[in-house]
């Protein structure tokens, strides 16, 4: 089995999957025992989760499925969830007026800032961020809570291919400690920035956070993003393929909050961590990494989820940047 490193420009292609496997295998090997970071301690049950998980998943376009160690594991979405709202609500109303309504522009602050809404023009912030997130939940499809509720349940759902439902006990730690999001929503209101009612979109945008998923379930659901809205392994067309290219510019802005231009600087490729320690990584047109490990750096990303995703952008080839004299 072959684990030479692809060309170091992106190709097009992935290399074959005997290849990717061991690369996977590698990665997994290499990070395992770094035991830098923290657990998020601000939510009781994520404090909870054991450090050592750590599992790497990589899904192809083709929906070819590597994985090594803990992807089996099941942890709560957090604010991975935020891009594929936001692709649901684009494919809801449009890209344009999603744009419009939630702002696409990085803030260069910390995910939970109040100050990035006061900052921004008409403050609108961006998807990626708690404000514009809690505002893009809102604008789920629905009369009442409960409907909206649905279809974001049911989409984000699509995405992973597999019914997903929520981790009771990490919803009730974070609807007992979210005053800060409840405040965010309630500044979001006096901007006209949040477009139903703000202490339920609040507690929605709390349930969507408390999604159980593995890391393999973020493989998928990046690769869908990589396969133009079609769900490799399912085979249905969750969104339609011009709302990943936008999905994708603004993960590239702001996946990682105020670390977003360092990630960029080393992968080359969009991205979007969650407190929970959960990652994704996606290569258009190739496939999606999803990791877990709940360690995490002080901007609140996953150590060794960043660890991983920048090995094998290298090893496989991937950074959207990287090119070489025709």
């Amino acid at each position: 089995m072959s684990s030479e490193p692809a060309s170091p420009i992106s190709t097009g292609h992935l290399p074959p999957a005997d290849c990717v496997q061991s690369l996977v295998e590698e990665t997994h090997r290499r990070f395992q025992f770094i035991n830098e970071g923290a657990n998020a301690d601000y939510i009781p049950a994520l404090a909870e989760v054991p450090s050592g998980l750590f599992g790497v998943a990589m899904v192809e376009v083709t929906g070819e499925i590597h994985e090594v160690g803990d992807t089996q594991w099941e942890f709560s979405i957090q604010s991975v969830s935020k891009p594929f709202v936001f692709a649901l609500i684009c494919q809801a109303i449009g890209e344009d007026l999603a744009r419009e309504k939630l702002g696409v522009n990085s803030t260069g602050l910390p995910f939970n800032s109040v100050v990035a809404i006061e900052r921004a023009e008409g403050g609108a912030t961006n998807p990626m961020v708690n404000a514009g997130a809690i505002a893009a939940s809102s604008l789920a499809l629905g009369e009442t809570a409960e409907e909206k509720w649905r279809f974001l349940q049911e989409g984000l759902s699509a995405f992973a291919g597999r019914s997903l439902s929520v981790n009771e006990p990490v919803y009730a730690s974070e609807a007992a400690s979210n005053q800060r999001n409840q405040g965010i929503a309630n500044l979001l209101q006096s901007y006209d920035r949040i477009y139903f009612d703000p202490f339920e979109a609040t507690d929605i945008y709390t349930r969507q956070c408390a999604l159980n998923v593995t890391a393999r379930d973020l493989a998928i659901m990046a690769a869908t993003l990589a396969n133009g809205g079609v769900n490799p392994v399912t085979h249905l067309a969750v969104i339609d393929p011009i709302h990943c290219q936008h999905v994708l510019a603004v993960m590239v802005t702001a996946g990682l909050y105020e670390n977003s231009g360092d990630w960029l600087y080393e992968t080359g490729l969009p991205g979007k961590s969650g407190v929970s320690g959960g990652m994704i990584t996606v290569s258009p047109g190739k496939g999606g990494l999803g990791t877990f490990s709940p360690p995490l750096d002080e901007a609140g990303n996953s150590v060794r989820g960043q660890l991983s995703a920048r090995h094998l952008s290298e090893r496989l080839g991937l950074n959207l940047f990287a090119s070489r004299p025709a």
